[in-house]
């Protein structure tokens, strides 16, 4: 599980994510001038920590490098999510506070990604079992379950598998 990212560490991911490209030292460092004063070696260091991480890699370009994300923001969120809640002693009343504590946006943004990943409303089926991972060739798990009678058959949309995951999960950068 990835601890938090720092607040610094924060900033530059942001970019990195928002970007979606490979991105300089230099370009980091000239879009977060614009908010603080911060020295060319502080960014450097930053970027150069989350790479030791597993946060992003990086390829040489002349005598710098350009980093790329390993993985997205959704990724990270959902990621620090599921180790709040699985730390919790219970879970079920982590997740009813966690349900209080949402705006009306939130619990329409819940509603759509039960949708997407083939759930209803939650009480008409049980959640489809978690496909077992592919052998280590990379070929793709079993065919799905079929669905509970009643329950209506949602077909997820195709994303592609994160990089370094042929499951199509995503990767748990700094373990």
């Amino acid at each position: 599980m990835p601890r938090p990212l720092g607040e610094l560490e924060d900033a530059v991911m942001t970019r990195v994510w928002q970007w979606n490209r490979p991105v300089t030292v230099r370009e980091v460092l000239e879009d977060l001038q614009q908010e603080r004063s911060i020295a060319y070696t502080t960014v450097m260091t930053v970027m150069d920590n989350l790479h030791q991480k597993g946060w992003v890699r990086r390829e040489a370009e002349g005598r710098a490098y350009r980093y790329t994300a390993v993985s997205t923001r959704a990724a990270y969120s959902a990621a620090l999510m599921n180790e709040a809640w699985s730390t919790s002693d219970n879970p079920a009343a982590a997740l009813v506070a966690f349900f209080g504590m949402m705006s009306a946006e939130q619990r329409d943004a819940l509603r759509d990604a039960f949708r997407i990943v083939g759930y209803d409303d939650g009480s008409a089926a049980e959640p489809p079992a978690e496909p077992s991972a592919g052998p280590a060739t990379g070929a793709a798990p079993g065919p799905a379950a079929e669905p509970a009678a009643g329950a209506p058959a949602a077909t997820p949309p195709e994303v592609p598998p994160a990089e370094g995951d042929s499951a199509g999960r995503g990767t748990e950068p700094g373990r």
